[in-house]
């Protein structure tokens, strides 16, 4: 099987076990519809966080408003936040604990512009509170300068619920981390 096959296999794979946890969830299925300026909206969150993993890997076109940087009609897997407020952009996908090539778990934040300014008392810093489902186990990760690249690693496989926090906005969603790189 090539690499895209594996890809696709995999993702299939991943949102069906998103989709296990709550019958509810727009993992499987649930269309994004146009936003204001023709980009693509978050699909809507229905799950809580006791529940499962709400959050879905998309494989299309970046919004218009995270696309600076790439070219022509770039497509790479990315998980928005329940608010439509930021996106991560997966470069490394799925996202694993351990990967025997070498490489990391790169993602690269992308907040909306902000409608209000920013509150200037608030630290720019990208802060992730993140909490494995089912569990009480909690970890924090920060992005220096707030959103943008970085290496996000996780102590555990299984779905993450995170609680963004940069420049007085926040935002949720929630990323899947395997047990290995397939």
């Amino acid at each position: 099987m090539g690499t895209w096959g594996r890809f696709l296999l995999g993702s299939v794979l991943l949102l069906a076990g998103c989709a296990a946890a709550d019958p509810t969830t727009t993992a499987a299925g649930g269309a994004s519809t146009p936003a204001a300026g023709g980009a693509a909206a978050p699909p809507a969150a229905t799950a809580s966080a006791a529940t499962g993993c709400a959050s879905r890997v998309e494989t299309g076109s970046l919004p218009d408003w995270a696309d600076a940087g790439f070219h022509g009609d770039t497509r790479a897997p990315h998980v928005f936040g329940a608010r439509g407020d930021i996106v991560a952009v997966l470069f490394a996908h799925p996202l694993a604990l351990a990967r025997p090539d070498g490489s990391n778990n790169k993602i690269l934040w992308v907040a909306r512009s902000a409608m209000t300014s920013p509150d200037p008392s608030a630290p720019a810093t990208l802060v992730i509170t993140a909490t494995l489902d089912g569990t009480d186990t909690t970890v924090t990760r920060e992005v220096a300068g707030g959103p943008g690249p970085s290496i996000i690693d996780m102590p555990s496989a299984g779905c993450w619920h995170l609680e963004l926090r940069w420049s007085g906005r926040t935002d949720t969603m929630d990323l899947v981390y395997a047990e290995r790189k397939p």
